[in-house]
């Protein structure tokens, strides 16, 4: 599933488009992914308008138009954005089709586990306006991090960082990453955590996602070299620092890696 950096990587890809008009709208009416909105409302809004702004928030994405129109997806599993010729003729998974001069902007969705939003308003929606505090803002601090893990005590660490409304954005790879840095078991329960190792988390948080942005959501390339990243998908991966073989188990209901030697479960 996209997390953080995939989202801004595919998110910009339809930047190209920002300023130019939607001359044509094409989309898969009966689309899973269309589930949330009226697709003849949304096709009719569309036609005409101008893509003026972008943002993306976790694992969701905005697309402003002209006249009030707020477009949100959210990429599911294995949905994906980019940019076609104006001739382009939309294939099975291509759900949503916005056509400019010039080019086509086109989100598609194999598994169609995403989704498309859709209002019209001079203000921001509910489901825009309601999302948590992004993590590389100035709003999540410390003591939100630490009051949200309070909330989920008994949760095992690895899965209260999966939880997307305290951690939005972070998926998988990134919470064993975070976990691997901070030497925390991802079994740990959340609220036993002391100031120390909650300090530590939120600063590796923070390291984590603003790299990850740099590298993958810059041009989808891999982290770099030394990250746990590259050895936790390997079936005989090893631990960056201490060359041990690396666990796994599930956890949090996502199969989950790390280094029994320096991630030790604490008696």
């Amino acid at each position: 599933m996209p997390e953080l950096a995939e989202v801004e990587y595919y998110r910009k890809r339809w930047d190209v488009g920002l300023g130019a008009t939607i001359r044509a709208v094409e989309l898969h009416r009966q689309a899973r992914v269309l589930r949330a909105v009226d697709p003849v409302a949304l096709q009719k809004a569309l036609r005409g308008s101008s893509l003026i702004a972008s943002e993306a928030r976790g694992k969701q994405m905005l697309f402003r138009f002209s006249g009030g129109l707020w477009l949100g997806l959210h990429l599911g599993m294995t949905g994906k954005l980019r940019v076609e010729p104006s001739n382009f003729s939309p294939a099975r998974h291509d759900h949503l089709v916005l056509y400019q001069r010039g080019r086509a902007l086109v989100f598609s969705d194999m598994r169609q586990f995403g989704r498309v939003f859709f209002h019209i308003s001079a203000r921001a929606p509910e489901w825009w306006a309601n999302l948590p505090p992004a993590l590389n803002s100035n709003h999540f601090t410390v003591a939100v991090m630490t009051d949200f893990l309070q909330r989920h005590r008994r949760l095992p660490i690895k899965a209260a960082l999966l939880l997307q409304d305290g951690f939005p954005g972070i998926g998988n790879w990134m919470a064993d990453e975070i976990l691997w840095r901070t030497k925390l078991h991802p079994r740990v329960p959340a609220g036993t955590l002391r100031p120390l190792a909650l300090r530590q988390l939120w600063r590796t948080i923070r390291f984590i996602c603003a790299a990850a942005m740099e590298k993958i959501g810059k041009d989808f390339s891999d982290p770099p070299c030394g990250w746990f990243f590259h050895e936790r998908w390997s079936r005989e991966g090893r631990c960056p620092r201490e060359k041990a073989s690396l666990a796994r188990e599930t956890v949090g209901g996502r199969t989950t890696a790390w280094c029994p030697k320096c991630q030790a479960r604490p008696r």
